[in-house]
């Protein structure tokens, strides 16, 4: 398989880029306009992160800039997508407040909208920010730290402490959290709750969640949520929606299925954030959502016109890699330039990957056996919690079902539950003659480890470890 490119190829670059770059501002000029461009200036000043998301653009730049052909396009979708996502969350803090629901990133918002409400994430900025703007999220950071949230703990937490501190996130009807995934996260919730004044409901999650014991106990805990939300907001459950919900998640589930499959041609015709962003988006924050099948639909028939035409996704593909824990925030480009400097192709990732059930949707209890099923199995926290071999299952199945050439650890330093278990990954690694690449790093914070510097870590494993 080779990656071909025809005469007429860069004039169609061209063109995807115009025509993205294009949609993404309607997109963003549209929010403006809908609110009323001086409402929307006035929040300006009240959110100062709104500068930052109407950055959404330099996304298509980082992430089509060097690409070509369809994978240019298939990144377009991807980012474009994001972009959409993006404008509908921060319009309904202005036109749903009264049923804004602030929910735990692993708290996946199907019940929310099977009950009429408006989720907003609460890690949502502290994930999409450093993409957009490496920087502005350390301010935050600085906020939480100076108001004593210890500096050792993971700094999305603490981006997300800070932004409550700041007055800067929209105020909800009602909190939904969770005692995952890890201490800091879950513990922040605190002094989040404290801070916006609103009544909080926190999901228990057990220990050990893979037996039927688990599941019968958290579709309880699922009910008295749905019980506690009719009480406490203007939600009340429709099944029907909530079965749509369900089905849509599923035919997304389908799609994306059929793309890690071909992921699995060696050279692959897709790689990179097109296989996991729109899975981040639409498996882990946006599940069921119509936006969400439709993005994953055209990216499928693109990998599937790339393999049918013999084409690669990384030009030349020379290493197979997967990454592990989430993706590295203040560098999002990292694959892009590894594709460039190295042949390396990225394919499956920590937290789009999973082996989660379709829900069945026959009965109200089927769907929220499924809907357990899949929080309990949420990402990270499916890998840290209960024995240690939760945190290896994944990771050489995919070494084996994607002939793996290397891992890639995003080494968080702010992860105490990774950080722990880094030797035994090394060990297991070894066992396997499987290079191991740990990038020491901070998710949110460049000032620890700045990307040149994530660069030359890369640089060094690459010559020395793996001869490149």
């Amino acid at each position: 398989m080779t990656h071909q490119q025809n005469p007429l190829q860069s004039i169609n670059d061209v063109h995807t880029h115009f025509r993205y770059w294009s949609e993404n501002w309607a997109k963003i000029g549209w929010l403006g306009l809908k609110n009323n461009p001086v409402f929307m200036l006035k929040q300006l000043k009240k959110y100062p992160w709104l500068n930052s998301l109407m950055k959404a653009n330099e996304l298509l730049n980082m992430y089509t800039g060097t690409r070509k052909g369809l994978y240019k396009k298939a990144n377009s979708i991807a980012v474009s997508s994001l972009v959409s996502s993006i404008v509908d969350m921060v319009d309904g803090i202005y036109n749903h407040a009264d049923k804004l629901i602030l929910h735990e990133d692993l708290v996946p918002p199907e019940i929310l909208y099977g009950m009429g409400l408006q989720p907003w994430m609460a890690e949502f900025l502290g994930i999409v920010i450093p993409f957009l703007d490496t920087e502005v999220m350390e301010r935050y950071i600085d906020r939480a730290e100076n108001e004593g949230i210890p500096a050792d703990i993971c700094s999305l937490p603490k981006s997300t402490m800070g932004l409550a501190l700041s007055n800067e996130m929209p105020k909800p009807r009602a909190i939904v959290a969770s005692n995952m995934p890890c201490d800091g996260g879950m513990t922040s919730y605190t002094l989040i709750q404290k801070k916006l004044q609103a009544p909080i409901f926190r999901l228990d999650i057990p220990y050990n969640f893979y037996n039927e014991k688990a599941i019968q106990y958290f579709v309880g805990e699922l009910r008295k949520l749905i019980k506690w939300l009719e009480e406490h907001t203007p939600g009340k459950m429709d099944w029907d929606r909530m079965k749509e919900i369900c089905e849509e998640r599923n035919r997304m589930v389908e799609l994306q299925l059929e793309i890690w499959e071909l992921a699995k041609m060696k050279p692959s015709p897709m790689a990179g954030e097109a296989m996991y962003l729109p899975g981040m988006l639409y498996g882990i924050a946006l599940p069921g959502q119509k936006r969400g099948t439709n993005a994953m639909k055209k990216i499928l028939n693109i990998a599937k016109k790339m393999y049918e035409d013999n084409q690669s996704a990384v030009p030349d593909e020379k290493y197979r890699v997967i990454l592990w824990n989430p993706p590295t925030l203040i560098f999002p480009d990292l694959f892009v330039w590894a594709e460039q400097k190295y042949g390396v192709a990225m394919l499956m990732d920590m937290l789009s990957f999973n082996r989660h059930p379709l829900i069945d949707t026959s009965s109200h209890d089927n769907i929220l056996r499924g809907l357990a099923q899949i929080i309990m199995q949420g990402p990270m926290a499916r890998h840290t919690r209960g024995p240690a071999e939760n945190f290896f299952s994944d990771i050489f199945y995919l070494h084996e079902a994607y002939d793996i050439d290397m891992i890639w650890m995003a080494g968080h330093i702010g992860c105490k539950n990774t950080q722990a278990l880094m030797g035994m990954f090394r060990e297991k690694c070894r066992d396997r003659n499987l290079p191991l690449l740990n990038i020491n790093y901070d998710l949110s914070d460049s000032r620890i480890v700045p990307p040149a510097n994530i660069k030359k870590q890369v640089d060094e494993f690459m010559e020395t470890v793996m001869q490149a």
